[in-house]
């Protein structure tokens, strides 16, 4: 009797583990899914979280918040979700040059890679080289003319130290063998502000930044970064199609889950995620703010941060960029 009962007990307990994965899965999510944005609202990365929200809550079935936590070059929000409870509803909405490229620019930071699980890359973005209108220059070669001819002049303005903005224009400089003065802001919305009233003359961002006020005159457009030509700036012309060539700036927005989630979770935030960004209202936002869905699964983001970690770290390296 006692023989059979154990093996009872045994036979139950093998079931319920193989339950376990499916009652996790079937119980998730169990409350509201945060969204931590470690920038302010404007840019790409502010964007991005917000034409997943709406589309991702369906995929769910339940309710998506977004969070804008900025701060520290993207430290402070980072850290929240690194130190946050493992369960999958607290996540991150990371980016490009604060991913990669902070383990290089800071001797010491409050989060590792290590601390975050990928779950899709979401977006990608060009960046646009972008000046105010009282630069004369009237295409790419005529500017970098004019920065040759006033070394040290000009101010360009960035998100913070360290940000896309900041990088890609020491790599812009480096390149055509220019200089000007970095003037860091506190996420796109304030930067912006500036360059339209002529406190800083040049800013190379994204599009979400700036699309609007080249298409009204705003602003002067001399290039994109990116192998095309951007939809919403179709006679903007592409830095290779402006006279120089092999110079290509992209960001990336990716979302990731504090290491150590439950992997069912995981996969559902996954698949939930795919679902979301192949919606047609997604795609319409998308296509409205200038950016590009380009979903990646959790393997290809890894990929994508190792390569990429590699990359922005020789740059700031070579170029000395540090967070001060």
């Amino acid at each position: 009797m006692q023989t059979r009962r154990t093996l009872v007990a045994a036979a139950a307990a093998a079931a319920s583990l193989l339950l376990a994965p499916a009652a996790i899965a079937q119980a998730f999510p169990s409350k509201p899914i945060t969204l931590v944005v470690p920038y302010p609202p404007g840019g790409v990365v502010d964007t991005s979280a917000r034409l997943l929200a709406d589309q991702l809550a369906k995929a769910l079935g339940g309710t998506v918040i977004i969070e804008n936590k900025p701060g520290a070059s993207g430290n402070i929000g980072m850290q929240q979700v690194a130190n946050a409870a493992k369960d999958g509803h607290t996540l991150l909405i990371s980016y490009s040059a604060a991913h990669v490229g902070n383990p290089a620019m800071f001797a010491k930071l409050p989060w590792a890679q290590k601390d975050f699980a990928p779950i899709a890359q979401l977006t990608a973005a060009t960046n646009v080289v972008a000046a105010h209108p009282s630069i004369p220059a009237n295409d790419l070669k005529g500017f970098i003319a004019y920065l040759k001819a006033n070394p040290g002049k000009l101010n360009y303005a960035s998100q913070g130290n360290g940000s896309l903005a900041h990088v890609g224009t020491a790599m812009f400089e480096q390149a055509t063998g220019t200089d000007m003065v970095h003037v860091p802001y506190k996420g796109s919305g304030a930067a912006i502000a500036d360059v339209l009233g002529g406190q800083v003359q040049v800013f190379i961002t994204t599009p979400p930044s700036v699309m609007q006020h080249v298409q009204v005159g705003k602003l002067k457009a001399y290039a994109v970064t990116g192998k095309m030509r951007h939809p919403g700036l179709p006679t903007v012309p592409t830095t290779a199609e402006a006279g120089m060539p092999g110079f290509e700036l992209e960001a990336w927005v990716a979302l990731f889950a504090p290491a150590g989630t439950p992997a069912p979770a995981l996969a559902q935030l996954a698949e939930a995620t795919r679902k979301a960004l192949a919606t047609p209202e997604a795609k319409a936002a998308a296509d409205k703010s200038g950016i590009e869905i380009r979903y990646a699964d959790p393997q290809g983001l890894a990929a994508l941060v190792a390569r990429e970690t590699e990359y922005w770290g020789n740059i700031i390296r070579t170029r000395k960029i540090t967070a001060d």
